[in-house]
This record gives structure tokens, sequence and C-alpha cells, in this order.
């Protein structure tokens, strides 16, 4: 423990004993005017010439996938006068920030895929926000706290306008825990790390790190409270664990999040669920410009010919009415010799050896996955969905609880190794509809399992390159978000959305009754809260099931909020999912962009290589903006600006 008198002249420790502590001095003094005056935003894509701001002959383009990367390219072409149809397979559109009805007693909520943060250099997704006149739907969260277990007191991050040095000065001068950073710039590793994180710079900061994993680039002489208190929490918020995911992909987001990024960590949230307050309106602005946007759509086919894309044929129907084949992967941690399990997340199929079908275990009532249960013998039973209590027979009919559907029945067509190809057994009740779309531009903007499936659903030699990138592509280990409902509140004394670690399953913690207009409604009646936790990439060997999830999480809370382990538990939803970008050591290279080596084909998602630091929302955003622009810029129109915050750091190596 430190003596008082040392703790006092730590209180009293200012700006310019910090700038002489971590060496900033003269750095500082060659860029003090980024004290007084706030960067802005670097421009991108600015045309020099005034050119039409449509296109001058009649397009038609076609984007397959309705998240935020899909809906953002059909905006800025429906705007631009390009006739768009948009296909999403779900029958909600969003992607990861899509939301649904779910049913809690006797009311109606809308549940999300998790609680996102929309922070204020999101300049491009923030741009349409703008041009939508909805910025009333979004309320800041004033700051954001991160909280440990054990070990160190929470930081707090809030609004900032100043950048590189002096963010980095602030953060030193407000930390509790400034003197357990563990920096030592006489170290050479220390110095080493010291530029990379302030000096982000691309290609070069991939060309020296992304061939090792987050967790080997740290094993070694590395500033311990630097990662537990910085590296460790916001490198699992990009939704990638540290032994998977490249030190180079994590210079590039820490970049994007603070260095490089004058704007702070404070952040804003929706004021409703983000499919009314986001979604909604960017849909009606496409709609209300003549664009097609078709929900429940799956493609059977893209037609390919001279390394073009010929047509897009899409069926709508009854999910179990939809002929269209899919492979699927072996889950070893959840297979056994008497049952095969395949796929992930949310999206899990059961097989039996030696038998030719297969059965969906996304229970139909609100699409958590149903477990197997067994009788008291040891013999099969059925199955139970861990959520809600929907029951079902072990051939998936419906025995009882809120479900009204059997499970989905799947033909197993043909088996390679460790993947089966499935295809859903028609209901004759409810039969397909096909169409066949051929356009001037096709834009992929599915997530990475999506983009894998619409390949091998090529008809044609897919052209060569874009088949190689898309092969590589890997997703991250699975995310899952614990959202539940109790009949009291609570005391919190730091941010409605808090960053927790040091937990084995729980990553962040969000108090949904003081955000979203719905959920503060209902505590204000009833006196109950609503929390949400998260857990950003979880090791499926730890957590092979959803009851295992749910258990957790709910062990968890009751540590991060004692007072709730009195309070009655009303209602429990799991959100679970393995379908988000992957960034692994050595994958910079062949990520594939925006445009493609096949002409009229353009890829945007979250995934895409990106030309300047992003993340997440904005990543995505901005990816469709960016394909967008080259379909403009072939056509000879006026490309939209497109913002980031300064792409190199100020010590670039």
């Amino acid at each position: 423990m430190l003596p008082i008198s040392e703790l006092s002249s730590l209180q009293a420790l200012s700006r310019r004993s910090v700038l002489k502590l971590f060496g900033f001095g003269t750095l500082a003094a060659g860029v003090g005017y980024s004290r007084f005056s706030k960067p802005q935003p670097t421009i991108h894509h600015q045309d020099a010439l005034t050119l039409p701001h449509q296109p001058q002959r009649a397009l038609k383009a076609v984007v397959v996938g309705g998240g935020l990367a899909g809906l953002a390219a059909a905006y800025e072409l429906s705007q631009r006068g390009v006739q768009v149809t948009l296909l999403e397979r779900s029958p909600q559109l969003g992607g990861k920030i899509a939301s649904w009805p779910i049913q809690v007693g006797d009311e109606q909520f809308m549940m999300e895929h998790g609680f996102h943060g929309f922070f204020p250099q999101y300049y491009n997704l923030f741009g349409l926000v703008e041009e939508l006149d909805i910025r009333r739907n979004f309320k800041s969260l004033d700051y954001y706290s991160v909280v440990y277990k054990e070990g160190y007191q929470p930081e707090v991050f809030r609004p900032s306008h100043s950048a590189f040095p002096w963010n980095v000065i602030d953060l030193a001068v407000n930390s509790p825990n400034r003197l357990k950073w563990g920096i030592n710039l006489a170290k050479l590793k220390h110095l080493e790390v010291f530029r990379e994180i302030t000096g982000f710079r691309a290609p070069q900061s991939f060309n020296r790190l992304d061939q090792i994993s987050v967790a080997e680039w740290v094993q070694e002489d590395f500033p311990q409270g630097l990662y537990d208190l910085y590296f460790l929490p916001f490198a699992k918020s990009s939704l990638n664990a540290p032994d998977t995911m490249s030190a180079g992909e994590l210079m590039q987001f820490f970049h994007f999040y603070f260095f490089g990024n004058p704007e702070g960590l404070a952040f804003n949230g929706t004021c409703q669920d983000m499919g009314r307050s986001l979604v909604d309106p960017i849909v009606a602005a496409i709609t209300a410009r003549g664009g097609q946007v078709i929900t429940g759509a799956t493609v059977s086919e893209l037609g390919w010919q001279h390394d073009q894309l010929t047509h897009v044929t899409y069926q709508l129907g009854a999910v179990a009415a939809q002929p269209v084949p899919f492979w699927v992967d072996r889950n070893p941690l959840l297979s056994t010799a008497e049952m095969e399990y395949f796929g992930a997340g949310d999206r899990v199929f059961s097989h039996r050896p030696g038998t030719s079908e297969a059965l969906s275990l996304t229970c139909t009532h609100q699409g958590c996955t149903v477990q197997q249960t067994v009788q008291s013998t040891g013999a099969d039973e059925g199955y139970a969905c861990p959520c809600h209590g929907a029951v079902y027979a072990n051939d998936g009919e419906v025995l009882g609880g809120p479900a009204r559907e059997n499970l989905t029945r799947y033909r197993v067509l043909e088996r390679s190794d460790d993947q089966i190809q499935l295809v859903a057994i028609a209901n004759p009740d409810a039969p397909a509809i096909a169409e066949t779309l051929e356009a001037d531009y096709y834009i992929l903007a599915a997530d990475i399992p999506g983009i894998k499936q619409l390949l091998s659903l090529s008809a044609g030699p897919v052209e060569t390159t874009v088949a190689m990138q898309v092969d590589q592509l890997q997703v991250a280990d699975p995310f899952a978000v614990g959202r539940f409902w109790f009949d009291r509140d609570f005391d919190w004394a730091h941010s409605w959305f808090t960053s927790l670690s040091g937990y084995r399953l729980t990553d962040s913690i969000t108090l949904y009754h003081r955000i979203q207009e719905d959920y503060i409604d209902w505590a204000e009646r009833t006196g109950g809260s609503v929390v949400e936790l998260h857990a950003y990439c979880y090791k499926e060997k730890e957590f092979p099931t959803q009851q295992a999830l749910l258990e957790t999480f709910q062990t968890e809370l009751f540590e991060i909020v004692p007072e709730l382990q009195a309070a009655t538990l009303l209602h429990k939803q799991l959100v679970n999912q393995k379908n988000f970008a992957g960034f692994p050591p050595g994958s910079f290279g062949d990520r594939p962009e925006t445009t493609t080596t096949a002409d009229n084909l353009l890829f945007a998602g979250d995934w895409v290589k990106m030309p300047f630091p992003c993340g997440l929302m904005e990543r995505a955003v901005s990816s469709g903006l960016l394909a967008a622009n080259a379909i403009l810029q072939k056509e000879g129109a006026q490309r939209r600006p497109i913002l980031s915050v300064n792409p190199e750091g100020i010590l670039k190596i």
C-alpha cells in the first residue's frame, strides 16, 4: 500500500508531470494546437470536379443483404436515381441491429441482437442520420465506464475534443490506475508498443503485426497494467478474442476508437430499438425513391458468365418451403456417437447417424436454440427451449409451451467429411415463389456465412480471385446476449452501458430501463428493471450449450449486482450468434475490398478491407457507401464525400 504522502502527491499530479513521465514533452509542444482546436474529420472521397448528381443512363442494382452495409448502399444509390432491389433473407431488416417483437408476460417488447453504442466518430453513419433528420432518435449516455472484477478501480471515459497526445495525457491525469499502467519507455519492448499504438499506418502496421495474434504480441515483456486496463476489454469489444485477433487489426481498432479519434469515448444510444430508430427510416427513404425492399427472400442461384454476375434468383415463402441447399459444419463440441450436431450459435441442426434427415433446433417461438432432453432411463425424450419452456418431441412436433409451429425438418443431400448439405423438406401448403433479377451492378452485403453460402450457389465459374478471397474469410468466436426482466430496480454507480473485465463470460452490462423509452415506461409502471449482459467472444468449449450460457450469465449478474439476488426474475431472453467478422493473423493481405475483380460485383460489410480506420457499425455503413461510390464513379456521377478520423497516427513509422 502506498504511504499517505505519496498518495497525496499523485492526486496533485499535473499535466506537465504526466508529459515528462511518459516522454510527451517535445511532441506535445509540436502539436499544441490540438489542445485548443479540435481536428476535423479527414475526407476520404471527394471529387475534384463537379460531376452530375445522378448517372446519365438508367441503371439497376441488386443488393443482397439488409444489414447496415446493404442498407447504406441501397440508400445512396436510390437517392441517385438508380433502380435498387434489396433482398434480405430474414423477416427483419438490419442484420446485427435488427429488432423483432417478443412477448413478456402480458406485454410486448422489441428484442435486439444486443445494445450498440453510436460513437461520435461514426461520421458516415451520423451523416445518414442527419440527412434522414432522425437525430432525435438518439440520446447521449454522457460517459462510459470500464469496471474490473478485481485489481483496478473503474475507468471513466467522457466526451473529449483533444487529439493525441492530449487525449492520452487527459486519460493519465484522470485515471485512478495511472501508476499501474506499467509503461517504462526505457524498455525497448515498451517503446515499441508505444510507437505502434500511437503510430498506426496502413499497410505498414499490418506488415509488422498482422502475422501474430494479440495474445502472442503481449506475451513477453508487455506492460501488464496497460493490457489489463485497456487492451483486453477493448480488444474483446471488437468481437474478436485476443488469441485469434491480428495485432495489426487491433492497432487499427485502437487508432479509430482512441488514438486517432478527437471525439472521446462517450457515445449515444437509441431512444427505442434500433429497428424503429435507424433501420425503418433508412428503408422508408429507399422505398420513397422507388427502391424495392424484399424480406424473407432466399437466394437460390448466382449466375456467372465471363467473370461477371448475370443474374440473381431468389425464392419467397415459408422457411420450410424454400428448396435451397446449403452446407453446414459439424460441431465437435456437441456431437456424440448417438447424435451429431451441425452449426453453432442460433443456427444448429441435429442429425442421427445413419438417417437421411436433420432437424433445425431453432425454436419456432422466439428463435432460441432448443436443447435435447433425456428421460430418467437415459433415453432421448425430445427437445426443450431453455429460455421460454417450449417443448418438442424427437421429430420436432410441438408438445407444449408457447411455440405453435414444429421444428423445421431437413433432408440430408450429401456428406463431405465434417460437412453435410441440407435442404428444407417442402411444405406443400406454402409453395415457394421464384424470381430472377438481372441488373447492371450487384452488391453482396451479407455476413461472412451468408457470403460463403451465396457463392456456393453459383451457376457458372466464379471469378477466381473473388472465390479465393471469400473462401479465406473467417468468423469470430460466438457472441451471446442475455436480457433479464426483474420485479425491482437497483442502485448503479456506473454508466448505463458499462464494460466489465475479469468475469468468466460477461463483458458488459446495459441498463435498458434507463435508456430505451418502452423499457423506461415499463420500469416506471412496475418498479422493475431490465438488464442485459454481453459475452463478446466466448469459447464454445467452455459454454457448449445455450443453457450453460444462460446459467453463467445469471450467476455472474448476481455477482455484478448483488441486490438482484433477492428480486424475482420475470423473464429471460437469450440471443446467440456466430456470424461476426473474424480478423485472424495473416488475413489482411487477402481480405476482399469493396471493389472486386469482377467488374459488376461489389462487396459491403464489416468484414471488407477498408482504406481508412473504422470499426463495427461505422465500418459496415462506410463499406456500403464506398460500394455505391464505386458504381457512381464508373458511371461518371459525383461520389459522396466519405469521412474518417485521421488515417495515420502522429508517430507513424
